[in-house]
Formats: C-alpha cells, sequence, structure tokens
C-alpha cells in the first residue's frame, strides 16, 4: 500500500466517538444497524429502534471495551472493524450455524467492517485486519476469528463480515463452511 494512502488505526475509545458516529452517519452505517446485529440476540436487535442501538454502541465504546479499530486518511475517519471476544457476541452464541469451532476462551472475533464507500477497495480490509491481529494480540487474545463471504462481486452490504480473499492474504486458515458463501477462518495469533 503507497505511503500517502496508508491509514492509521486506532481502537474506538471515548475520546473517538464523535469520528465513528461521523463515519457511519446518519444511517447508521447499514441500515441502521450501529454495528449491534451481531452484539445481540437476533430479538434483541430488532427490538430496539436505531437510536437505541446507537446508544448501545456509544455506552460499549464509553465502557472502555475498545469494541473495534477505526482506520483514518488524512485525519479522517474512514473505515470501522468491529472485535471483541467473541463469548462478548450474544448473536453469535444463538447462532445455529456458527458454532464454535474448538474452545472459545481466548478467541476474539471479527464480526463487522464499515468502509466509507470512496474509500472501497482501497485495501482497507487488509491494513484493519492486520490492525486487528495486533490488538488482539495485546489484550490476551489466543486465535482470531472472522465469518467472511466468498464473492466475486458484491452489491449493498454483502461484504459487511469481510472477504475470503482478505483472510486468506492476512494468513487465516477456513475451518468451516456453514453456508454456501461463509466461512469460518483462523488466524493462531501465539
Amino acid at each position: 500500500m503507497p505511503e500517502e494512502i496508508r491509514p492509521l488505526i486506532f481502537p474506538a475509545t471515548p475520546e473517538r466517538w464523535r469520528d465513528l458516529e461521523r463515519l457511519f452517519g446518519p444511517r447508521g452505517a447499514y441500515y441502521n444497524c450501529w454495528c449491534m446485529f451481531w452484539r445481540l440476540r437476533r430479538r434483541d436487535f430488532h427490538a430496539l429502534t436505531p437510536e437505541k442501538r446507537k446508544g448501545a454502541l456509544r455506552t460499549w465504546v464509553r465502557s472502555g471495551a475498545e469494541p473495534g479499530l477505526i482506520a483514518y486518511r488524512q485525519g479522517k475517519a474512514v473505515a470501522w472493524c468491529a472485535i471483541a471476544p467473541r463469548s462478548e457476541y450474544a448473536a453469535l452464541a444463538a447462532s445455529p450455524t456458527l458454532k464454535p469451532v474448538g474452545d472459545i476462551a481466548g478467541v476474539w472475533s471479527i464480526t463487522c467492517y464499515f468502509v466509507a464507500k470512496e474509500h472501497r477497495r482501497t485495501g482497507l480490509m487488509s491494513a484493519l485486519l492486520d490492525a486487528a491481529g495486533r490488538h488482539a494480540r495485546r489484550k490476551g487474545a489466543c486465535l482470531l476469528e472472522g465469518y467472511p463471504v466468498v464473492a466475486d462481486s458484491l452489491q449493498g452490504c454483502a461484504g459487511y463480515t469481510g472477504l475470503v480473499q482478505a483472510y486468506k492474504k492476512a494468513g487465516f486458515r477456513i475451518v468451516a463452511r456453514p453456508s454456501r458463501s461463509t466461512r469460518v477462518m483462523h488466524k493462531a495469533l501465539r
């Protein structure tokens, strides 16, 4: 990646909330999700209004948990990656198709990406994957897990969980194929 477009990537902290809020915009990233789709059981997610989802993400960020990474270019937030211990994602725990592959102790999950439209296809997913590995390792993770999709062309938010090719490039390996398009991929961090 050329130096002039290499992003600076930082954990989502309370001081960076406004940047994340601007990046997600008035529609809350994808369809007012506010990156709570995996954080909550489905019924709880659907029961919340978009404003309450936004409030839930704000509370999570302000708790100091650093639930994701924000990529910046020229001082502006341009991309997001949600990352936390797998055990913190209620929808993963309840998922009939994304069952744990092995023991989940020390497993961190990357559940979502959001890249500003004008910055897509510029290597941000790969940069965020690399940063996510470093971040999770610093926090004590042993294994990083993602749920990318196999896709030649994407429409809408189809690749929000990541792309298999980016994960392979970052050193992940496929450990499960829960659907025609979704893969569970792992990367050992120690």
